[in-house]
């Protein structure tokens, strides 16, 4: 097993590593998306009107489930997908893939070589960015992944829902028609006013997806979903996806879908788009008319294991004890968008976990050190931002009160370059009181401009083997060099008990 971030920084990616060949798979010209283009924000700016004006989730989602259900009287009954896997089988989750760039593609070799003998994959929020468009399905999901021989089901995320998220419905939800259009709301209302300003799809949108899904067009990797969220059976477990929207809450509707398929003893693992703890941070996620979708997962009743989350484009886990039986809460958006820092994140202590339980990828001295070279060279600031990993390590380990996760290669003193690069780019601290507005400025102004397109990217995935009795979650790498192209390091890896 090769070595791991948290063994040497060679294992992270750092160091004159010979870089890995995902770019053969990419396409000759690639989309370079960027998050401070006023041309991206202004066609991804329906996430803001719901907020100013109105979420229209909860209803355009119903439409789409009547829709479905209307057009194929075959559709799984309670949206429960009941597969024929063993009592001991694997699976996959990715999540937040589809920037179709040099990150996506980096994490497809090491990918496809982990989940060669898996039954099927979930990618778990945001397939495609930036607003869900058909087109862009191309080159951001059938091509990354046509060499992957199994099925692939997938939860929305936010910019999955930027056009209304008719093109997820028309690629994993057997082609769904569209939804008619409704009547005008009435003039001079909030809800004519987000009307008037809504983004809407391009009537030619979706003109080159019969093509695109040549890619993946084997029977073995078919899967029909009944619609946004579903419930897959699967050997002695049932996997629950959830689809959180715009603004990350869930409608009535789908509240007490989700209250009825989490009866019952089988032990149930949920997949949803908004992960309920991050960043230090307990986000219970609200249903539409009362109750929280923590609640849900919380009741003994329920038999929940695990929550996976994605939105947050790196890897946290947080074991909380609940009555005496430990929940895994785990983000896990690491799969190809911009990488969202971890050095932000505050000395951990949310529900009895404390920074001796929590793990996180990258590191979070490897987030620093990427951050500090990544806006030296974009200030032209590089003798003074750029702070090696060893010295990352030993200011965030200084500001945090942790050990050192790794010993470092070289010495590091920490001094007040170090510690003045370390407060300007936002690292935690053992208190929050500067979290809430830290927190607010790298999710919109310094990690969405974060993109890279060279080694390394700190990108993840999931495995995970089920078995009667336990399940096996393993958290991989995917940096962009060759040496973890051919034997992905783990990052993390947890037995999660059935019984």
């Amino acid at each position: 097993m090769s070595d791991s971030s948290r063994d040497t920084a060679e294992g992270a990616g750092w160091g004159a590593a010979q870089r890995g060949e995902y770019e053969r798979l990419m396409p000759a010209e690639v989309e370079k998306i960027s998050w401070l283009n006023p041309k991206t924000l202004w066609a991804a700016r329906n996430g803001v009107l719901a907020s100013w004006f109105g979420d229209p989730t909860g209803r355009t989602r119903s439409r789409w489930v009547a829709q479905r259900a209307a057009a194929d009287a075959d559709a799984p009954t309670g949206k429960v997908i009941r597969r024929d896997d063993p009592d001991r089988f694997s699976f996959m989750v990715i999540g937040d893939t589809g920037e179709g760039d040099a990150p996506q593609y980096a994490v497809v070799p090491g990918f496809l070589k982990v989940s060669q003998d898996t039954r099927f994959s979930v990618i778990a929020s945001d397939v495609i960015y930036p607003v869900g468009s058909a087109d862009d399905y191309g080159t951001k999901f059938f091509r990354p992944y046509q060499d992957y021989r199994a099925p692939i089901y997938a939860i929305p995320g936010n910019h999955d829902w930027y056009e209304d998220l008719g093109a997820f419905m028309r690629v994993f939800c057997a082609d769904t028609p569209p939804l008619p259009p409704e009547p005008r709301p009435r003039p001079l209302t909030r809800a004519w006013l987000r009307h008037l300003l809504w983004h809407r799809p391009n009537p030619r949108d979706g003109q080159h997806l019969d093509t695109a899904r040549q890619l993946r067009s084997d029977p073995v990797q078919q899967a029909a979903q009944p619609g946004p969220y579903w419930a897959i059976d699967a050997g002695p477990v049932r996997i629950i996806g959830i689809d959180t929207g715009l603004l990350g809450t869930i409608d009535a509707e789908q509240g007490a879908w989700l209250r009825e398929v989490s009866q019952g003893p089988r032990p149930k693992i949920l997949v949803t788009g908004s992960p309920l703890y991050v960043d230090g941070e307990h986000h219970p996620c609200r249903i539409d008319g009362g109750g929280t979708v923590d609640d849900i997962v919380r009741d003994p009743e329920h038999h929940y294991v695990a929550a996976i989350g994605g939105d947050i484009h790196n890897y946290q886990r947080y074991p909380v004890d609940v009555e005496g039986r430990t929940i895994q809460y785990v983000v896990a958006g690491g799969g190809g968008a911009f990488m969202h820092a971890t050095h932000t994140i505050p000395q951990v202590s949310v529900a009895n976990v404390t920074e001796r339980d929590f793990r996180c990828y990258p590191l979070r001295g490897d987030s620093l050190a990427f951050y500090s070279r990544l806006y030296g060279r974009r200030l032209r600031l590089r003798r003074f931002f750029t702070l090696t990993e060893a010295e990352a390590a030993a200011v965030i380990a200084e500001r945090l009160g942790i050990p050192l996760t790794r010993t470092p290669g070289e010495q590091a003193r920490v001094t007040f370059r170090t510690r003045l690069v370390a407060s300007l780019l936002g690292a935690g601290t053992r208190t929050s009181r500067f979290r809430l507005p830290v927190r607010k400025i790298y999710t919109q102004l310094f990690s969405p401009s974060s993109a890279t397109y060279s080694p390394p990217f700190f990108k993840c995935f999931l495995r995970l083997d089920v078995t009667p009795d336990a399940v096996r979650l393993r958290c991989y790498a995917a940096t962009g060099n060759l040496a973890q192209e051919l034997d992905p390091p783990v990052e993390d890896e947890v037995t999660i008990p059935l019984t």
